[in-house]
C-alpha cells in the first residue's frame, strides 16, 4: 500500500506473540516504519555473536602471524604468487576485523531513528567482503598476465615449503570461522576470504613442485589466475545475496507468490494484497500484509492461524499482519470481485478459491 493508504477502519494486529502493537499500516515507499524490532531477543544472536566473535578473533590471529612471514618468503623468493597469496591474506584479515567490527555494530539495540537497529551493518560487511575479492581479482589478473608475457625468476623451493605451510594455516582459520554462524551473510563473507586464500595456496603449491621439477616460472602465474576465478565467483555471490537484502527482495528461499495463496487459502481468509517479504539482515525473514476476512468472523482468530502457519511452515516469526472485515474494507468498491482494495496496492492480489 502506498504511502496514502491508512487502514483505520480495521483491526491493525501483529505476530502471534503479541509482541508488538502497531496502530495503521501505512507503508512509505520501503519504509516499515510500524515495525518495533527492539523486542525480538530471538533475532539479536546473543549468545552465537559472543561465540562467533571469538572464533573470529582466533583466525585473526592466525593469519597475522602468517601473513608477516610470507610476506617475507615472497619478496625473497620473487613469487607473485606467494605476494598475492599475502595481499589476499591482508584482505582477510580486514574482512576479520570488518566482520567483527560489523557484529559489534548489529549488537546495538534498535533506538531513535534506527529503528530496525544496526543488523543491516551485517550486510555492509559482507557486500564490501565481496567487493574486495572482486577488485583483489582485477588485480591479481592483470599481474598474472604481466608475468606470463615476462615471467621472472622464481625460487621453486621456497615457493612450495610456504604454500604448504599455507595451507595448514588456512585449514586452521577455516574450521575456526566454519564453527561460527555461517548462516550470517557477514561471517560468510569474512569466510570465502579464507576458503579462497586456502585455494590459493593449493594452487601456489601445484605451481612450486613444477617449478621446481620442469623450470617452468609461468606455473606461477598460472595458479595465480586459476585462484581468480575461484575469487571472482566467491565475490559476486556476495555482492548478490547482499543486494538482494539492501534491495528489500524477498529471500531465494521464499517463494511470495506461494506464500500469498496459502495466506489466502487460511480459514475465514477472504483475501490477501500488499504482501511484502523482506530480511532485515541474512536470515531474519519479515513480512507485512494486509488481510481481509468473511463478515462477522474472528479478526483476532484468523490473525493467528495466519501467524501460525507462516512460522510453522516458512519460519516467519516477524508477521504484521492488518486485518479487516471485507465488508468494511470494501466500502469504496462495489464490485469487490474486480477492482482491488487499495488504488495502489502494491503487488498481485492473493484470493482463496471460495471468494473467486
Amino acid at each position: 500500500m502506498g504511502a496514502g493508504h491508512d487502514h483505520a477502519a480495521g483491526s491493525t494486529v501483529d505476530e502471534s506473540d503479541g509482541g508488538h502493537s502497531h496502530s495503521g499500516h501505512s507503508h512509505g515507499g520501503e519504509s516499515h516504519g510500524g515495525h518495533s524490532h527492539g523486542g525480538h531477543a530471538g533475532h539479536s544472536h546473543g549468545a552465537t555473536a559472543d561465540s562467533d566473535k571469538r572464533w573470529l578473533a582466533g583466525a585473526l590471529a592466525v593469519i597475522v602471524v602468517f601473513l608477516l612471514g610470507e610476506v617475507i618468503v615472497g619478496v625473497v623468493s620473487g613469487s607473485l604468487a606467494l605476494l598475492s597469496d599475502a595481499a589476499h591474506m591482508l584482505t582477510d584479515a580486514a574482512s576479520i576485523v570488518l566482520a567483527l567490527w560489523a557484529i559489534r555494530l548489529a549488537a546495538k539495540p534498535a533506538q531513535g531513528r534506527m529503528t530496525f537497529g544496526w543488523k543491516r551493518a551485517e550486510i555492509l560487511s559482507a557486500q564490501a567482503n565481496g567487493l574486495t575479492l572482486l577488485g583483489l581479482a582485477a588485480w591479481l589478473t592483470y599481474e598474472a598476465i604481466r608475468r606470463l608475457i615476462d615471467p621472472p625468476e622464481v625460487t621453486g623451493g621456497l615457493v612450495l615449503i610456504t604454500a604448504l605451510i599455507g595451507i595448514v594455516v588456512n585449514v586452521l582459520a577455516s574450521w575456526m570461522i566454519s564453527r561460527a554462524n555461517r548462516t550470517s551473510l557477514n561471517v560468510e563473507g569474512a569466510y570465502q576470504h579464507i576458503l579462497n586464500d586456502l585455494f590459493a595456496f593449493i594452487a601456489t603449491a601445484i605451481a612450486g613442485v613444477v617449478i621446481m621439477l620442469t623450470g617452468f616460472a609461468r606455473a606461477d602465474g598460472i595458479a595465480t589466475l586459476i585462484v581468480v576465478v575461484l575469487m571472482v565467483k566467491a565475490g559476486i555471490g556476495l555482492v548478490r545475496a547482499s543486494g538482494r537484502i539492501f534491495l528489500e527482495a524477498a529471500p531465494a528461499y521464499l517463494d511470495p507468490e506461494e506464500i500469498g495463496e496459502r495466506m489466502a487459502a487460511t480459514d475465514t481468509v477472504v483475501e490477501v494484497h500488499d504482501l511484502h517479504i523482506w530480511e532485515i539482515t541474512s536470515g531474519v525473514p519479515s513480512l507485512s500484509a494486509h488481510v481481509l476476512v468473511e463478515p462477522g468472523r474472528d479478526c483476532q482468530r484468523a490473525r493467528a492461524d495466519v501467524a501460525r502457519m507462516l512460522a510453522e511452515r516458512y519460519r516467519i516469526d516477524h508477521a504484521v499482519l492488518q486485518v479487516d472485515y471485507v465488508e468494511c474494507a470494501d466500502e469504496e468498491h462495489a464490485d469487490h470481485d474486480h477492482a482491488p482494495h487499495c488504488a495502489d496496492s502494491h503487488g498481485p492480489v492473493h484470493r482463496s478459491v471460495s471468494a473467486s
